[in-house]
């Protein structure tokens, strides 16, 4: 809601199997015109399977995101940070990992988190933020409204790669 009022456009990593259980979340990210990319399907350290496993977790999430957009995302960001360079040629997707990690999923403080942001930013800066914290959300909402009045543009991570 808060992405919406502001008009903000943003990337969300979905979890294949989270995103199954929640369609009708897939269905507004699209409507919204948000980007969506791959964070596997059980949030899996892919580093620690082996090839074909780890494959595996990419292409069911795939899946399940071709289901409810219609397009195969082309955008990865493995658990953890940790991926593989000749899993993600052969899969053949986008690694994307962030610029500022707010650490929010262990503080969850929106003071805290902003203060991260705040002290980070820069000119395309990607910010790893998790939406299932509602420090987090809070902090993502105000950090937009100061970081606006600074000047700042949000863009999904395609514009910041591709623009």
């Amino acid at each position: 809601d808060g992405l919406a009022e502001r008009g903000v456009k943003a990337t969300f990593f979905v979890i294949g199997k989270q995103a199954e259980e929640q369609p009708e979340v897939m269905k507004r990210i699209v409507d919204e015109g948000h980007l969506i990319g791959n964070h596997t399907y059980n949030h899996v350290d892919i580093r620690h399977m082996t090839q074909t496993a780890a494959k595996e977790e990419i292409l069911k999430a795939n899946e399940v995101i071709i289901k409810y957009t219609g397009e195969e995302p082309c955008f990865l960001r493995p658990p953890f940070g940790s991926g593989s360079s000749r899993l993600e040629k052969e899969i053949e997707m986008i690694p994307v990992l962030w610029t500022i990690d707010t650490m929010d999923w262990s503080c969850q403080n929106e003071s805290r988190i902003c203060s991260t942001v705040y002290r980070e930013i820069k000119e395309n800066s990607i910010i790893l933020l998790h939406d299932c914290y509602q420090s987090s959300v809070d902090a993502a909402l105000s950090s937009i409204d100061i970081l606006e009045e600074r000047g700042f543009r949000f863009v999904t991570v395609e514009e910041i790669l591709f623009d």
